[in-house]
């Protein structure tokens, strides 16, 4: 009953905030605490956070190590928030998208930020943070309840500011080249920070467990009995059914959709935006990627959603690690 209670705040949560990694003052909730032999216990801690249900599944010999280190990866969690997040107003992304400039960097955020760059390339421009510009613009409609959709001609005016060539990384500042431009993080962010959750659990001594922050995966180490995590895909159609899994021992699963968040009535913006038409993809629905780990996984399956399926498929089969 309590996951089911926190699934419905998060979704509630989801549709006010738009993915955009909004932090939730809320202790972590256990939901799960079993003995599952005489040797390992079983925990499950949840809580609602960027725009959905953070979840940790970890097995250990202690269970007051397991419950400390799993609180450590939550408290973790919202430490990273507060860098990326874009309704915080002190935040490192904030400070940047308002002075057009950032000299106090987080290293963390100069790594995302650096990374977006080297994925931006990878992608041939297909994962761009620069569309933030164009996500305002649909963003703004839905707020201001307007059914007209934006014209060609707001959508070219805005497209002049998403280039994403046009943001420079060094190690005393990033700064814009262009006037008015901003980026989102969205598409590798929550990526990150997964993975810093997983990196706290090990530091910690937890070597099986499963991370979920609403479709950003990382596991390790398997379930009971030695078998893998079992990631279920979900369908774009809404439907409450589950049209695939993933079995997973170590490693990364993302999934972007377009089913999540709409900004127009009629459904053809969302929050994945090509840079080159400025328009929202619709050949796609969803698209999961396995990864090593969920930031490479949560930019990739951005990218690959941007692209028409041949092309996204060649794409991942050609990398190389």
């Amino acid at each position: 009953m309590r996951m089911q209670k926190a699934a419905r705040i998060a979704r509630k949560l989801s549709l006010l905030e738009d993915m955009g990694l909004e932090r939730v003052d809320m202790s972590p909730v256990t939901t799960e605490a079993v003995r599952v032999d005489s040797k390992t216990h079983k925990i499950t801690m949840s809580r609602p956070a960027m725009g959905t249900l953070v979840s940790i599944s970890g097995l250990a010999r202690s269970k007051d190590r397991l419950e400390d280190a799993m609180g450590r990866a939550f408290v973790d969690m919202d430490r990273l928030i507060r860098i990326f997040s874009r309704f915080e107003g002190a935040s490192a992304l904030t400070h940047l998208n308002t002075h057009a400039r950032l000299d106090a960097i987080p290293p963390e955020f100069s790594h995302v930020v650096s990374r977006s760059l080297r994925f931006h390339e990878l992608s041939r421009g297909a994962f761009d943070i620069s569309v933030e510009p164009l996500v305002d613009l649909f963003r703004g409609r839905l707020a201001s309840g307007s059914p007209e959709q934006p014209s060609e001609r707001e959508i070219s005016e805005v497209r002049e500011l998403v280039d994403a060539r046009s943001i420079t990384v060094s190690p005393r500042e990033i700064r814009f080249e262009k006037t008015g431009m901003e980026i989102t993080l969205d598409g590798i962010a929550k990526g990150y920070i997964v993975d810093a959750m997983s990196r706290m659990l090990e530091r910690h001594g937890v070597r099986r467990y499963l991370i979920n922050a609403g479709g950003d995966i990382r596991a390790a180490g398997g379930k009971e009995d030695a078998l893998p995590w079992t990631v279920a895909i979900k369908s774009p159609a809404g439907d409450g059914e589950f049209p695939d899994t993933i079995d997973l021992k170590e490693g990364a699963v993302a999934t972007s959709g377009s089913y999540e968040v709409y900004f127009d009535h009629d459904q053809q913006f969302h929050h994945i935006v090509n840079s080159t038409t400025g328009r929202s993809p619709h050949v796609t629905t969803s698209v999961s990627v396995i990864a090593p780990s969920a930031v490479v996984a949560d930019a990739l399956a951005t990218g690959v959603f941007v692209m028409d399926p041949p092309e996204g498929i060649a794409f991942i089969d050609n990398l190389t690690d």
